[in-house]
């Protein structure tokens, strides 16, 4: 079958491709059994000081306050 055979594609057409190809991405998604990765544990926390509080300067809480500056 040649090219110049097949019919041209119709908006309707490529809109209906799309809906079934997201209504198979959907019922793949919700199907039991299916193999995903599983994430790595995370690190233990530290534990609280005993002093009382918890709060950390820590790096991440640094560039906070950097990039909140007015």
């Amino acid at each position: 079958m040649s090219t110049s055979d097949r019919p041209a594609p119709t908006r309707r057409r490529v809109f209906a491709a799309a809906g079934t190809a997201g209504a198979l991405a959907a019922v793949a998604a919700v199907l039991p059994g299916t193999s995903r990765p599983v994430a790595a544990p995370a690190a233990p926390a530290e534990p609280a000081p005993s002093s009382g509080g918890g709060y950390q300067l820590s790096e991440h809480v640094q560039r906070y306050y950097r990039t909140a500056r007015v």
